[in-house]
């Protein structure tokens, strides 16, 4: 097995497992986040209705660090999220680790004010 079918097989069954006990309603919704190579992208996700609420990627921004584009994704969704009279959620980071990018988003989210 490859390195990379490996980290990703990994990806998908800590993802899963955060899934299980992980779920967004109207009033708390998910805040999930994926990172693709080159873009960062987060949603605010009601589990119930299956409605995406908000949405926000790094495709448009100006800046130049992945790092600093992902800050600026969690302050976009949080704008966005306290336009939609949503202040609390629940993050999903994806099945991925807790560092660098995601991280980056979680604290952006917080910066803005979402409480999680």
């Amino acid at each position: 097995m490859s390195n990379l079918i490996k980290k990703l097989t990994n990806i998908e069954r800590r993802h899963r497992r955060i899934r299980s006990v992980i779920s967004g309603t109207a009033a708390i919704p998910r805040l999930s986040v994926f990172k693709s190579n080159k873009y960062v992208y987060a949603q605010l996700i009601d589990d119930e209705k299956g409605n995406t609420l908000a949405a926000a990627s790094s495709i448009d921004s100006k800046l130049k660090g992945k790092a600093e584009q992902a800050k600026e994704v969690g302050v976009n969704i949080a704008k966005k999220g306290l336009a939609a009279k949503i202040e609390k959620v629940v993050f999903d980071r994806g099945g991925y680790l807790y560092t660098g990018k995601i991280k980056a988003v979680a604290d952006g989210a917080r910066e803005g004010g979402l409480k999680f």
